[in-house]
């Protein structure tokens, strides 16, 4: 199983393992929406392969951690050597990434709403898919984040 988030159709897919689409959602994305994210505070959502490394009942309610950023974004924003190090670390022990970095962090998958883009970088969902992903997607699960 993994999660597709489609940027551009503004769509989430949770696809099965025969690459089949077993439900898709509309979301809504950062509100800087176009392009990979570059640093904390830039109101964009991410590009690339991440896994879902917390699962928690945050602000927005029953809300999926992201491993952003991942060791390729470390190394395309030019991060230190030290940080790159410690993301493939986590990374390989299926952690969560050292979040508070000028890389920025913290990226859920939650609910909120996904009538316009308005989120922070994260992807928004409505409360009820929100919570129906969140029952079927367990830890661990592949994340792609596409333009």
């Amino acid at each position: 199983m993994r999660i597709l988030i489609e940027k551009s159709a503004r769509r989430l897919r949770l696809m099965n393992d025969h690459n089949e689409t077993l439900v898709s959602y509309p979301i809504a994305l950062g509100r800087c929406p176009v392009g990979p994210k570059e640093r904390e505070g830039d109101g964009k959502t991410p590009e690339g392969r991440y896994f879902v490394c917390l699962k928690k009942i945050g602000k927005y309610g029953p809300s999926l951690g992201v491993s952003y950023p991942n060791e390729q974004d470390a190394k395309r924003m030019n991060a230190p050597e030290e940080l790159i190090a410690c993301i493939h670390e986590r990374a390989e022990r299926g952690e969560r990434p050292p979040w508070g970095s000028p890389l920025g962090g913290e990226i859920f998958i939650h609910g909120g709403g996904a009538d316009t883009d308005w989120t922070a970088g994260c992807v928004a969902l409505s409360d009820a898919d929100a919570q129906a992903l969140y029952d079927a997607v367990p830890l661990g699960t592949a994340v792609d984040i596409v333009p």
